[in-house]
C-alpha cells in the first residue's frame, strides 16, 4: 500500500466526528446503508450477492477482477499436465481450488456426518522443542512450530499414488442454556482428532485447532484501515478497567522482512492479501508463488517421496503460481464487495442496533472506520466503513479456547471477525454456521458461546426479553 498524504487536522477532526459511535437510535445513521462506503454492492440478493467487484472499481479493472475470478475458481490438477498453468496440485491439499473452500466466496461450514471435509481443516503446530525454536517464535520470524510430520495443518486429500494424511473427526456434545425467559437454547461442544493418518502418529505436544473458510467480502477495505486507528483502540493492560483489553497480532512479512500488524485470519495470523493468498494457496492446495517458493506445498522432510513428486513450475519463474496469476488473485480477493444493509430504518432492526450498543458488544466489534488515501489501492481509498471489527484480539474464555498459540495470540485469544454480510450467510453459503469451527447453528448461539472478555454482554443477552433478543438477531440480520 502507498499511502498519500497524511490528514489535515481539520481531516482529522472530521474523520473522528464521522466514526464515533452512535448515540440516538431513532433512525438510521447518514450512509449506513453503504457499510463498504463508496464500494458497497447493490446488487439483487441471490448466491452470488458476494462475487461482485467494489462499486468504486473502474471499467477498465473489471477485467483485472474477472481474470483473477477465473483463477480463483481454476480446478488444478497434478503434474505433469497438458493443461499448462494449471498443474502442480498437491502432493497433499485440503481441496483443488480456492472456490473449492470459500464456495460463492462466502463461509465454509463443519462437514456433514461422514462427509469429507472441504470447507474446514485442521491446523497443527507444536510446542517449542528447543533453545532455537523458542527463539524464532519470541523474534516472531515464525507464529508456530509445525508438527515435523505433518506441518502445518492436516491434508486430507493427495494427488494419485500418494497416500492424503489423514481425516479430521468431530465429535459433539449438547449443552443447554437457560435463558432469562425460561427458554432453552442447546449448543454442541464439539472434540477434534486427526483419526487414519498415514505418515505415523502426530507429535505428542501435537496441538490441533479446526477452521471454518471465512467470508471474503470487504477484505481489502480491512488492509486499507490504518494502522494507528487500529492500535488506538487496543488496551492490553485494561487500563480503562472496562474488562476490555484488545492485543494486535504481530506478524513476519515476509516480502518486506519486518514485523507487521496481523489483520487477517481467525488470529490476526496474517499481516496483508498477498501473504494471506500465498500461504492458503500452498497450505490448501499445495502451490507455489513467489511468497512461498517451495513447490511441495505442505510435504514435509519426512514425506520424501511427496517432495518428490513432478511439479507445474512455471519455466522462467520456478513456481506454480506466477507473479501475474498471484496480483490477479490478491486484487480479485480484495476488491469482492460488501452488499449494502437492509431494512436500516426498520424500529426494530433500530432497536436492535439499540441493545447491540448497551450490551457492550461494540467495545470489540468496533462500527466504524475510514480508511487511508491510498494511491495504488484507489477502490479502497478514503471510504466509510462499518464492518463492526477492530481487528484485535481478545480473550474469549475457556469454551471457545483451541488451546493453540499464534504468534502473540494464545490459546483463548482470537481477532474479532468483521460482521458485515453476516446476515446473508444462508443466502450465500446454505447454511447459518457460526464461529472459527462453525459449532453455532446460528447468531444466538454464537453468542452464547461468548466468554472471557465478552462474558458480561453475552449475560446481557440471556437476561434481555425475548423481544429484546429478536430485535438484537433482527439488527444483526441486516448487516
Amino acid at each position: 500500500m502507498a499511502p498519500l498524504s497524511a490528514a489535515s487536522p481539520a481531516e482529522k477532526a472530521r474523520i473522528a466526528a464521522v466514526v464515533k459511535p452512535a448515540t440516538s437510535f431513532d433512525e438510521a445513521e447518514k450512509f449506513e446503508v453503504n457499510q463498504a462506503g463508496g464500494a458497497t454492492v447493490h446488487k439483487p440478493l441471490n448466491t452470488s450477492v458476494f462475487s461482485h467487484p467494489s462499486g468504486t472499481m473502474s471499467f477498465e479493472k473489471q477485467l483485472d477482477f474477472r481474470v483473477g475470478d477465473g483463477i480463483f475458481r481454476k480446478i488444478w490438477v497434478s503434474a505433469p499436465s497438458s493443461t499448462l498453468s494449471s498443474d502442480g496440485l498437491g502432493p497433499l491439499f485440503n481441496s483443488r481450488s480456492c472456490q473449492g473452500c470459500h464456495l460463492k466466496d462466502g463461509r465454509g461450514s463443519p462437514p456433514a456426518e461422514n462427509e469429507a471435509a472441504v470447507s474446514m481443516f485442521l491446523r497443527l503446530s507444536i510446542p517449542a522443542q528447543d533453545a532455537a525454536q523458542q527463539a524464532l517464535l519470541d523474534s516472531h520470524r515464525v507464529s508456530i512450530i509445525a508438527d515435523p510430520v505433518y506441518g502445518t495443518q492436516l491434508q486430507n486429500f493427495a494427488i494419485q499414488g500418494h497416500e492424503p494424511e489423514g481425516e479430521m473427526k468431530i465429535a459433539y456434545e449438547e449443552i443447554p442454556v437457560t435463558l432469562s425467559d425460561g427458554a432453552v437454547v442447546t449448543l454442541r461442544k464439539p472434540t477434534y482428532s486427526a483419526e487414519n493418518l498415514k505418515y505415523g502418529p502426530l507429535h505428542p505436544g501435537a496441538m490441533l485447532s479446526p477452521r471454518v473458510a471465512p467470508p471474503m467480502i470487504g477484505m481489502g477495505l480491512l488492509e486499507a484501515v490504518a494502522e494507528a486507528d487500529i492500535l488506538s483502540w487496543a488496551d492490553p493492560d485494561d487500563k480503562d478497567g472496562d474488562g476490555i483489553s484488545g492485543r494486535a497480532n504481530r506478524i513476519w512479512d515476509v516480502e518486506k522482512g519486518e514485523l507487521a500488524l496481523g489483520r487477517f485470519g481467525w488470529k490476526a495470523g496474517e499481516p496483508n492479501m498477498a501473504q494471506q493468498v500465498s500461504h492458503a494457496f500452498a497450505g490448501d492446495i499445495g502451490l507455489s508463488s513467489y511468497l512461498t517458493p517451495t513447490s511441495w506445498g505442505e510435504c514435509t522432510e519426512p514425506q520424501k517421496i511427496c517432495r518428490e513428486a513432478p511439479t507445474g513450475d512455471d519455466e522462467a519463474e520456478g513456481v506454480e503460481v506466477t507473479r501475474q496469476m498471484m496480483d490477479l488473485v490478491v486484487f480479485y480477493s480484495r476488491n469482492l464487495g460488501v452488499p449494502a444493509r437492509r431494512d436500516v430504518d426498520d424500529p426494530t432492526v433500530l432497536r436492535g442496533k439499540q441493545m447491540f450498543y448497551e450490551t457492550g458488544c461494540t467495545a470489540c466489534h468496533r462500527p466504524k472506520f475510514v480508511t487511508q488515501r491510498l494511491k495504488d489501492m484507489p477502490e479502497q481509498s478514503f471510504q466509510l466503513i462499518w464492518p463492526y471489527t477492530d481487528m484485535l484480539l481478545h480473550d474469549m474464555g475457556e469454551g471457545l479456547a483451541d488451546g493453540r498459540p499464534e504468534s502473540v495470540a494464545t490459546g483463548s485469544e482470537w481477532r474479532t471477525p468483521p460482521l458485515w454480510g453476516i446476515g446473508l450467510t444462508e443466502i450465500v453459503s446454505g447454511h447459518t454456521n457460526f464461529l472459527h469451527d462453525g459449532r453455532a447453528r446460528n447468531l444466538l448461539e454464537a453468542i452464547l458461546w461468548h466468554g472471557g472478555e465478552a462474558e458480561p454482554a453475552k449475560q446481557r443477552v440471556v437476561e434481555m426479553s425475548k423481544d429484546e433478543r429478536d430485535a438484537l438477531l433482527a439488527f444483526l440480520n441486516s448487516l
